[in-house]
């Protein structure tokens, strides 16, 4: 580690990054940014890798959800808003059943790049750069649009802090309110086609509110029932834009990422010997990784030895990503051989990534019964293990889009077109996910 510098993974090969046409331009950007404010602060992300600890060792739960891509055309504050919201709704549903802490990690404030399965894209004959992220370039299909901008990082940066400082205005200025939180979640229930299969866990949170209040207990006194925590995190692609962001901490004379509490390595990015894993070595940041269905149990204990040597509880979260045809067969032996090593890791479950499809009508789409059932295969092999089930990972918005098919709403493959906006992976919308808050509850308390 005493090898180690912000700038030391550019001695090593890298993937899924863009070319810039002009260096000195890029060099330029990258001072601006070393000379800007941090957006995160270390000690808030050392209470979040505290809180990461108790989930790793069985005390906690991890909720992480968020844009599959954050939009720079998209930015505003009903979306930051509605997004917030449903997040603070899934932890109350959550924390109530499964009697235990929830800690709330956005995919916010930073997510802007995103890995690609090719270089370049080509339609009706023409070939152009893909599209990686608005960080980079731009979503429209023109020659101009798609060049990689690097002066774009300091547009994600200055749209970074102004979603923070909105993300902790509501958390402290009375948004956050539990009460208020569970008029929404009773509000969604009653509107809901399957709401007799929610209500009674939506009434037992009102009855424990209303007896805190009449206990006296309640918002102007405590502060905790009015006020939250959000952390933020997005995957740290773009090392450019995440060196510049790199700072020494004065107290403890350690590295940080300041661009977010939490970053992670993608399933596309995590070669050993590649410039991620040699970037993410050095911060101190919560660092996770995505573990595919492709994953051998050696190579995860590499994995696990490089970004965690000291074996520190909450500095690493394994995020699977399978598929609900995959996972029953290939996650059991990864937990079974990490619990065997004795090696300390939060696990996580993305069950969006393993199970996205092209639908007959051409959308890029993704299924409510197999992400659910990828989910309920999560807990039912951490049961199997005796491991705890740490974490759900979902992309998901506050908006009622028409992304993903399926969920109480039955939305078919015909209602895409309805209000499909991602410009990349399909979400849930806001209906679909506070219904696997519910489902997810049931799977919390059977553990």
């Amino acid at each position: 580690m005493s090898q180690w510098q912000p700038d030391s993974w550019r001695a090593k090969p890298i993937v899924q990054q863009p070319t810039y046409d002009d260096k000195q331009e890029l060099s330029q950007v990258e001072d601006t940014l070393k000379s800007y404010p941090p957006l995160v602060f270390a000690a808030e992300t050392r209470e979040l890798f505290r809180q990461l600890g108790d989930v790793a060792e069985g005390k906690g739960f991890l909720l992480q959800g968020g844009d599959c891509a954050e939009s720079f055309d998209e930015f505003n504050a009903p979306k930051i808003r509605d997004t917030f919201k449903v997040i603070l709704q899934m932890a109350i549903v959550l924390t109530f059943a499964g009697r235990c802490p929830v800690t709330k990690v956005a995919r916010m404030a930073g997510q802007y790049a995103k890995p690609r399965s090719g270089d370049f894209e080509t339609i009706n004959g023409i070939a152009l750069p893909s599209y990686r992220g608005d960080i980079i370039n731009s979503f429209e299909f023109t020659k101009e649009a798609r060049r990689p901008d690097p002066n774009r990082m300091v547009e994600a940066y200055n749209k970074s802090a102004s979603t923070l400082n909105l993300l902790r205005a509501f958390a402290q200025g009375g948004l956050a309110d539990l009460h208020e939180v569970n008029r929404w979640n009773m509000a969604f229930v009653e509107n809901n086609p399957l709401k007799e299969r929610y209500q009674d866990l939506a009434k037992r949170i009102q009855d424990s509110l209303e007896l805190m209040s009449v206990m006296g207990i309640n918002a102007t006194n405590t502060p905790t029932l009015r006020e939250t925590s959000l952390y933020t995190s997005h995957e740290a692609l773009l090392l450019n834009y995440e060196q510049a962001l790199t700072r020494v901490d004065t107290l403890t004379g350690n590295w940080y990422n300041c661009s977010a509490h939490m970053l992670w390595i993608g399933e596309r990015t995590r070669q050993l010997d590649h410039a991620h894993l040699e970037f993410f070595r050095g911060i101190h940041n919560p660092v996770g990784v995505k573990v595919g269905p492709s994953m051998q149990e050696d190579e995860l204990i590499q994995l696990i030895d490089a970004l965690n040597p000291e074996n520190e509880a909450g500095r690493l979260t394994l995020i699977t990503r399978m598929g609900a045809d995959n996972l029953e067969q290939n996650l059991p032996k990864l937990l079974r051989r990490v619990k065997q090593e004795g090696r300390k890791v939060v696990w996580s479950s993305d069950p969006m990534h393993g199970n996205t499809f092209t639908s007959e009508s051409g959308y890029k789409t993704r299924n409510f019964d197999s992400i659910l059932r990828e989910i309920q295969q999560f807990f039912a092999a951490h049961k199997a293990e005796g491991t705890h089930a740490g974490g759900i990972h979902l992309e998901m918005t506050g908006q009622h889009v028409t992304e993903c098919t399926g969920g109480a709403y039955q939305i078919g493959d015909a209602d895409l077109a309805e209000a499909y906006k991602t410009q990349c992976d399909p979400r849930l919308n806001a209906d679909q996910v506070l219904e696997m808050a519910f489902i997810v509850a049931d799977n919390l308390r059977a553990n």
